[in-house]
Protein backbone atom coordinates (compact mmCIF):
# COMPACT_ATOMS: atom_id res chain seq x y z
CA UNK A 1 0.00 0.00 0.00
CA UNK A 2 1.11 3.53 -1.08
CA UNK A 3 0.37 6.67 0.62
CA UNK A 4 1.20 10.19 0.46
CA UNK A 5 1.90 12.02 3.79
CA UNK A 6 2.69 15.48 4.55
CA UNK A 7 5.06 16.52 7.57
CA UNK A 8 6.32 19.18 9.29
CA UNK A 9 9.96 19.95 9.22
CA UNK A 10 11.09 18.34 12.45
CA UNK A 11 8.69 15.29 11.83
CA UNK A 12 10.89 14.99 9.00
CA UNK A 13 14.17 15.69 10.97
CA UNK A 14 13.16 13.05 13.44
CA UNK A 15 12.23 10.14 10.39
CA UNK A 16 15.76 11.06 9.21
CA UNK A 17 17.15 10.75 12.57
CA UNK A 18 15.50 7.42 13.07
CA UNK A 19 16.15 6.05 9.54
CA UNK A 20 19.82 6.69 10.26
CA UNK A 21 20.41 5.46 13.45
CA UNK A 22 18.79 2.07 12.74
CA UNK A 23 20.33 1.75 8.92
CA UNK A 24 16.83 1.68 7.20
CA UNK A 25 17.10 2.03 3.46
CA UNK A 26 14.37 4.53 2.93
CA UNK A 27 11.59 6.55 5.18
CA UNK A 28 8.89 3.51 4.26
CA UNK A 29 10.97 0.97 6.56
CA UNK A 30 11.37 3.94 9.26
CA UNK A 31 7.60 4.86 9.50
CA UNK A 32 7.05 0.46 9.33
CA UNK A 33 9.51 0.52 12.26
CA UNK A 34 7.92 3.71 14.44
CA UNK A 35 4.40 2.01 13.54
CA UNK A 36 5.89 -1.09 15.25
CA UNK A 37 7.20 0.45 17.82
CA UNK A 38 4.10 2.51 18.87
CA UNK A 39 2.14 -0.72 18.64
CA UNK A 40 4.26 -2.68 21.29
CA UNK A 41 4.09 -0.18 23.63
CA UNK A 42 0.66 1.57 23.44
CA UNK A 43 -1.06 -1.87 22.55
CA UNK A 44 -4.00 -2.86 24.80
CA UNK A 45 -2.22 -5.19 27.32
CA UNK A 46 -5.23 -7.56 27.60
CA UNK A 47 -4.05 -8.16 23.97
CA UNK A 48 -0.47 -8.77 24.67
CA UNK A 49 0.85 -12.39 24.38
CA UNK A 50 2.99 -11.84 27.98
CA UNK A 51 -0.27 -10.89 29.67
CA UNK A 52 -2.78 -13.93 28.26
CA UNK A 53 0.35 -16.19 29.79
CA UNK A 54 0.19 -14.53 32.98
CA UNK A 55 -3.03 -14.99 33.03
CA UNK A 56 -2.94 -18.93 32.32
CA UNK A 57 -0.42 -19.41 35.17
CA UNK A 58 -2.74 -17.38 37.67
CA UNK A 59 -5.83 -19.26 36.51
CA UNK A 60 -3.83 -22.58 37.60
CA UNK A 61 -2.25 -21.60 40.91
CA UNK A 62 -4.49 -22.28 44.09
CA UNK A 63 -5.80 -19.37 45.65
CA UNK A 64 -6.59 -19.04 49.69
CA UNK A 65 -9.63 -17.58 50.54
CA UNK A 66 -9.39 -15.28 53.96
CA UNK A 67 -12.12 -14.46 55.79
CA UNK A 68 -11.11 -10.75 57.32
CA UNK A 69 -8.70 -8.39 55.89
CA UNK A 70 -6.84 -9.29 59.79
CA UNK A 71 -6.31 -13.06 58.78
CA UNK A 72 -4.32 -11.62 56.07
CA UNK A 73 -2.67 -9.52 57.88
CA UNK A 74 -1.36 -12.27 59.98
CA UNK A 75 -0.60 -14.58 57.52
CA UNK A 76 1.96 -11.71 55.77
CA UNK A 77 3.48 -10.76 59.40
CA UNK A 78 4.57 -14.47 59.80
CA UNK A 79 5.44 -15.39 56.53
Amino acid sequence: MQALINLSENANRVLNIVKAKYGFNDKSETIEYLISVYIEYQNDPDLRPEFIEKLKKLEKSEFFKYKNLDELREEIENA
